[in-house]
């Protein structure tokens, strides 16, 4: 027999706060935004401070990408969902790897046990890019890879894969991670200590710049802030801060603002509060606008503007009533698309017992193109423009965020606040609030403090080969076996001698990788050089 949980009636007095703290009226209106000019404050689609967007047209003249994050076990089965994915309607391709390949861990390292194709792919060699991308045009693709230590190596490895194709270098397209601070602060797959880190990310600016125009050299991910339990203001704030140390890095590295900044790109999270989380996207875009503009002195339009992809939160799924993840992404999706996202990931709703299946993978992807095709939302431009509550929040969301990059200036800036603890310990209170708030009541979670209902049947999940670890392994020594192995290490020595030296990593680096170096031989070089991280206490 199912146990329903019967609701409290509710006062319509009770306060109502956003994630961020921000207070909401029971009614907004004209006289909730005073001498507002909107004319003036929002400015026209494609224009600064770009609050409308960073496109005259946006969805009108082309849709966001479909951008399904996927990988799991072997390469030869990721290979396997890309192509359906794509033969389904998807229209770029997003990479997960497993834990070994983030921490630049070989999958026949000890430390790699257990782990192995776990969360996402496996990937050791150019060996396993050949057979992750085999029959998928890499030209006509735009891929996105979340990867961020490691990013540099598998940025070349991508490369050497589409060159392999025939691929121009202008059609190379696509976007690695590469967001290391926020590693420190919020989900943890670092390597080397934050300042020789930072030089990876600046070296990757500069070979882009040089050899790759069309790819965007970083994705500044607030996505795992908020997952770590920051405020929406906050998520924005933080990586907005570490947006502006990547593009201060650069600059003392030599490198013109105006040629690389265009290429930056951000990722969002998409949250539970819709309408907290359109304002948060357009107030993104507004902040970042003004302190490029302001702050930094960059002179191009392009380098004004705050591209961004969106996934919807992982954290917000249950693994109770798992069927009602699919109503929360949805909900999510649709904040993103209403707040003017660049490319969108839906999640499927048994993420939070597995890896998703086929079919659910094929569900989220549905929910994209229902939003799309069916939904109306791709007929104007900024739909909520207008809006009292909404500009009211943009507003509210942006005066907050702002004050949390003053809050990371007053202690160095980011990479000084990573060091000295004070991001972790502001998303950590973060969280411990939104904790109590669940465990009282105050927040609802349908299904799990509120609407609670015996366990239905169980939920069919994806299941790994338990073999996996073991072939890949066998793999890895396969290509060992088959390389030249003296050119090998006359190539990964020459990495050294450029990291313990000067000059750009990523030409030596690529090199090694074109002679079949490993993942975790280059990550070892690297770390012997840098050290590795220990973070304090």
């Amino acid at each position: 027999m199912r146990s329903i949980t019967v609701p409290m009636p509710e006062s319509s007095e009770t306060p109502r706060q956003t994630s961020s703290g921000i207070e909401v009226e029971a009614v907004y209106g004209p006289s909730t935004l005073g001498h507002w000019d909107a004319g003036a404050r929002l400015g026209d689609p494609g224009s600064f401070p770009f609050t409308r967007g960073p496109y005259p047209s946006m969805y009108r003249g082309r849709l966001w990408t479909m951008r399904q994050y996927a990988g799991f076990g072997s390469a030869d089965a990721t290979n396997e969902r890309f192509r359906a994915l794509l033969e389904a309607g998807q229209t770029g391709l997003s990479v997960a790897f497993d834990l070994p390949t983030q921490m630049g861990i070989d999958s026949d390292d000890p430390r790699a046990a257990g782990e192995v194709g776990k969360v996402g792919v496996a990937v050791d060699s150019i060996a396993d890019i050949d057979r992750l991308f085999a029959g998928i045009p890499l030209g006509e693709v735009s891929t996105s890879m979340t990867i961020n230590s490691t990013a540099a190596i598998l940025l070349l490895l991508y490369q050497i894969a589409a060159e392999a194709q025939g691929v121009a270098a202008a059609d190379i397209r696509g976007t690695v991670q590469n967001d290391i601070l926020k590693e420190y602060a919020a989900r943890g797959t670092y390597i080397y200590p934050p300042r020789p880190s930072m030089r990876l990310v600046t070296d990757l600016f500069a070979y882009c710049a040089a050899e790759l125009p069309s790819w965007n050299t970083i994705s500044i991910s607030g996505y795992h802030i908020r997952e770590a339990g920051s405020t929406a203001a906050e998520e924005i704030g933080l990586t907005i801060a570490n947006g502006l140390a990547y593009v201060e890095a650069a600059v003392e590295a030599g490198l013109d603002v105006d040629e690389f900044a265009p290429r930056l790109s951000f990722f969002w999270n998409s949250h539970r509060n819709l309408f907290e989380e359109v304002a948060k996207f357009r107030a993104a875009r507004r902040l970042w606008a003004r302190l490029m503009r302001e702050r930094v002195g960059a002179r191009r339009e392009a380098s004004w503007k705050l591209r961004f992809h969106t996934q919807t939160a992982g954290s917000t799924l249950t693994a109770q009533q798992p069927e009602n993840n699919i109503v929360r992404t949805a909900l999510q999706a649709l904040a993103a698309v209403l707040g003017g996202t660049q490319s969108l990931h839906t999640n499927a709703f048994d993420e939070a017992l597995a890896l998703p299946t086929e079919h659910s993978a094929m569900i989220a992807l549905r929910t994209q193109q229902i939003l799309a095709f069916e939904a109306g939302l791709a007929d104007t431009v900024d739909p909520l423009a207008g809006s009292y509550y909404v500009e009211s929040l943009t507003d509210a969301v942006e005066a907050a965020a702002e004050a949390v990059v003053r809050e990371i200036d007053a202690a160095g800036g980011a990479v000084a606040a990573v060091e000295q603890g004070v991001v972790q310990r502001m998303i950590e209170d973060s969280a411990y609030r939104e904790a109590q708030r669940q465990e009282t009541g105050e927040s609802v979670v349908v299904g799990v403090n509120r609407f609670t209902a015996e366990a239905d049947a169980d939920i069919p999940t994806l299941r790994l080969d338990p073999g996996l670890e073991d072939a890949q392994a066998a793999f890895v020594a396969e290509v060992r076996a088959g390389r030249d192995t003296p050119l090998v290490e006359e190539a990964l020595a020459e990495v050294g001698r450029v990291a313990a030296g000067g000059g750009n990593l990523l030409y030596p680096m690529k090199t090694a990788l074109e002679r079949r170096a490993t993942l975790g031989e280059v990550s070892a070089v690297l770390e012997g050089v840098f050290g590795r991280h220990r973070p304090a206490g």
